[in-house]
């Protein structure tokens, strides 16, 4: 396949013009150096997404540069011998639409270490709903599993539960044969969160203490939000449970004491999706397309999309009012 002089790309600028980002012509010699050409079929959004193409947040380090740190396409171009003209491939994470040209772009280059070939039992389309947040919630259980999780120890809490990591979360963490046990603030998604597998739905006073250490109710669970919330569900998980803190939508600090860890033996687990260890990321994606794969896929996708309408997406996001996960198809 042959690749445009020109193609549609979200750049995003910050100098002396000020901060600002929105759809350019852009060729390939553009963008971030790289053994691979993927042409893009799908990308998503994730909070870190909206951070960067609004200004509100310091994600990107160096501009210009094209938003969006997931992308999933058709391999065009390669001079690596692991990757073939067509072959299909995902990447999240790994410095896009950070540190490198990201995946909101018609065509997008990568290092040839990373693209991961899209597991079968996935489509791109499925890929992308799950995209960063579904790999962050595979991850968050993998470590945990590791760690000695298993469903027969109680239910698991999931926070933040209507976003993008927590919908699927509570979709993955059910499939995987877990109790769960959703904890959100939206009263009016509480069908939604059933739907897709949560046995109690919890409103944000559950999590609601300053306590050191309460009755123990979760077996343990992931959170998206940080600060006071991650402390209470600390303070309320059993003995030698584990706690994978994945995001900071609230609060990025944690004012806890350690009686969870040296009373109950609590395992606090950070899930860094970034830059995981090649054998973590590679189990993640393969039990995502198998045992863990969300059964709930088209329900989690509550919007799709086009270049242009990102900022709407971003602004909403922001100011709390997503649901589930925003999937962008490329023209």
């Amino acid at each position: 396949m042959s690749i445009p002089e020109t193609f549609a790309a979200f750049r995003i600028h910050n100098d002396e013009g000020g901060y600002r980002a929105g759809i350019e012509a852009v060729a390939l010699d553009q963008l971030s150096a790289g053994e691979v050409v993927i042409r893009a079929v799908h990308s998503s959004v994730n909070f870190k997404d909206a951070l960067a193409g609004t200004g509100k947040g310091k994600i990107l380090r160096r501009f210009p540069l094209v938003g969006g740190i997931d992308v999933a396409g058709h391999v065009v171009a390669s001079t690596d011998p692991r990757f073939r003209e067509g072959d299909p491939v995902l990447v999240t994470g790994r410095g896009l639409g950070e540190t490198r040209d990201g995946g909101y772009a018609q065509y997008v280059r990568v290092d040839a270490d990373m693209p991961v070939p899209l597991p079968d039992g996935l489509d791109l389309r499925e890929a992308m709903i799950l995209g960063t947040a579904g790999f962050t919630a595979a991850l968050a259980l993998v470590r945990m599993v590791h760690n000695g999780q298993t469903p027969a120890m109680g239910p698991l809490a999931v926070t933040g539960a209507t976003g993008g990591v927590g919908s699927l979360a509570v979709d993955i963490f059910s499939a995987a044969g877990f109790e769960v046990h959703a904890i959100s603030g939206k009263a009016d998604q509480v069908d939604y969160l059933k739907a897709l597998g949560a046995n109690q739905v919890l409103g944000r006073d559950a999590l609601q203490t300053a306590r050191p250490l309460e009755t123990a109710r979760f077996a343990g669970g992931i959170d998206n939000v940080g600060g006071p919330m991650l402390a209470s569900l600390l303070a309320q998980t059993c003995p030698y449970g584990n706690v994978g803190s994945a995001g900071l939508a609230a609060d990025h600090r944690l004012d806890a004491t350690v009686m969870p860890l040296i009373l109950r033996g609590v395992s606090l687990l950070g899930v860094a999706s970034t830059e995981p260890p090649a054998a973590l990321r590679d189990e993640a994606w393969r039990r995502l397309a198998g045992d863990w794969k969300p059964r709930h896929l088209a329900r989690i996708c509550t919007r799709e999309v086009t270049l242009e309408e990102l900022p709407g997406v971003f602004d909403t996001m922001l100011a709390g009012g997503s649901l589930g996960r925003t999937l962008v198809t490329l023209p």
